[in-house]
């Protein structure tokens, strides 16, 4: 299903794909991370980025439980549809070439997680698994609206393929091989996703996402 790109236009600041060519994304990835110490000094096997946003805990958490917000605030993953697995969509992520993602939503809205249970290329096994947490930042801060915290592991398949029997022949690139960038990639698209959020809460807009009708 698409989302209605027409929804995001006024949003200014967004970082996705129908604007920002990945050659561009991919350096100013690389020109924030510090040239005296490695990623692995850093994140090691876990990154974990976090943010404020200026919109209630409950509405973050129902746009992120939405399995087509992806389409919006991600910077590569679109077009979510059912498959015959329950719970899990197939869409498309443009970071690899002719590269279908699988995704299952795990929701519980006692704790506000919200956690993506992904897979390039296959939905045998969905072992990227995203983490994101929305705490009320008047528990934390004192203060109105939601932080965001978003963990990702380093499982072992980031280092080699499992499955390479079902990668499209047309892609020379793994998922694993921008590990370097997890950091200063998930920090763009929280910003992204802070952007929608404090636009339309700001401007009394239904916090979506926006599809388009059928």
């Amino acid at each position: 299903m698409k989302i209605d790109e027409r929804k995001l236009s006024d949003i200014p600041g967004l970082v996705r794909g129908e604007q920002i060519g990945s050659d561009e994304v991919m350096a100013r990835c690389a020109a924030v991370t510090q040239a005296d110490h490695s990623y692995q000094d850093f994140y090691r096997d876990y990154c974990t980025v976090q943010g404020y946003i200026d919109c209630p805990p409950q509405d973050v958490f129902a746009y992120l439980e939405n399995i087509h917000s992806l389409s919006e605030w991600t910077y590569s993953t679109r077009d979510f549809e059912p498959t015959d697995v329950p719970s899990v969509y197939r869409g498309i992520d443009t970071l690899g070439v002719d590269t279908k993602i699988f995704t299952k939503v795990v929701a519980n809205a006692d704790s506000l997680t919200v956690d993506y249970h992904c897979a390039w290329d296959q939905d045998e096994e969905l072992w990227m698994v995203y983490l994101m947490r929305v705490v009320p930042a008047e528990l934390v801060l004192n203060r109105s609206g939601s932080v965001v915290l978003w963990t990702n592991c380093r499982h072992p398949y980031y280092s080699e393929n499992p499955y390479p029997e079902t990668a499209p022949a047309s892609r020379t690139a793994w998922v694993g091989d921008m590990w370097g960038i997890f950091g200063p990639g998930h920090g763009i698209e929280l910003d992204n996703l802070k952007a929608i959020l404090e636009y339309r809460h700001a401007n009394g807009i239904p916090v979506g996402p926006h599809l388009l009708s059928s």
